[in-house]
């Protein structure tokens, strides 16, 4: 699955982010109907849309709760996190988020900053970055992740954020200089990341025209500069 992340032909990559609503609804077949696709409806488009016509970037309490059902729907479902999440202040949700984006481009104090609220690790902080600001952060997806040559074993700690969204960056940055649209977001290299984690895990075969060719080979093989084991934070 670290073909597509190597993967230098900006067309595939459309061709594969074109897809990314119709792999949506046929995950959300597994779960209770249309509830992913309604919820990731929400994330993409709707909370976006708020964050951004937000003066002074910020999440409310009732978004980051809404924020956690999304993710924990999209991916591995840990009940815990959702009451941790329920269980700040309304005024802490949105005074933490409102620095946490005045950080920017400082992603790493931005994490930091979100990581203080209760039941918030680095892949909760990087959604909410990611809906705000998808130019600068990208969602710590595990399925994104393990697209990315070099990052395995997963671990959830600002320090493989780090490195996973400097992956992102750098091929976005790729991408856009022969792509005339100019349009790559590490946020969107993450939703096709994740599109073709999810078909071909669950042999959905709604890719299977996503020829991925233009693969740097030796790029796809290089180790993960630091692999040192970190210490894991209780929420991811």
């Amino acid at each position: 699955m670290t073909a597509l992340f190597a993967c230098d032909e900006p067309a595939t990559w459309r061709s594969v982010y074109e897809k990314y609503w119709d792999v949506v609804e046929a995950k959300t077949k597994d779960r209770k109907p249309g509830k992913l696709l309604k919820l990731e409806k929400w994330y993409q488009e709707e909370l976006a849309t708020l964050i951004s016509s937000r003066s002074d970037k910020h999440i409310t309490l009732s978004e980051l709760v809404k924020l956690m059902e999304w993710k924990l729907t999209r991916g591995k479902f840990r009940p815990r996190l959702q009451q941790l999440v329920a269980s700040n202040s309304e005024d802490t949700v949105e005074k933490c988020s409102r620095k946490a984006f005045s950080l920017l481009p400082d992603v790493w104090a931005a994490i930091t900053e979100l990581s203080s609220l209760k039941g918030v690790g680095p892949a909760t902080a990087s959604a909410v970055l990611a809906a705000g600001a998808p130019e600068l952060a990208a969602f710590m997806s595990d399925e994104a992740m393990e697209s990315v040559p070099g990052l395995k074993p997963i671990q959830y700690t600002t320090k493989h954020y780090a490195l996973y969204l400097d992956k992102m960056t750098a091929r976005s940055e790729k991408l856009n200089k022969v792509d005339p649209q100019q349009d790559w977001t590490p946020q969107k290299l993450e939703m096709c990341l994740w599109a073709m984690t999810i078909d071909t895990r669950q042999h959905l075969q709604l890719l299977n025209d996503a020829d991925v060719k233009g693969t740097n080979k030796q790029e796809t093989s290089d180790p993960d500069t630091d692999q040192r084991p970190a210490k894991k934070l209780k929420t991811v």
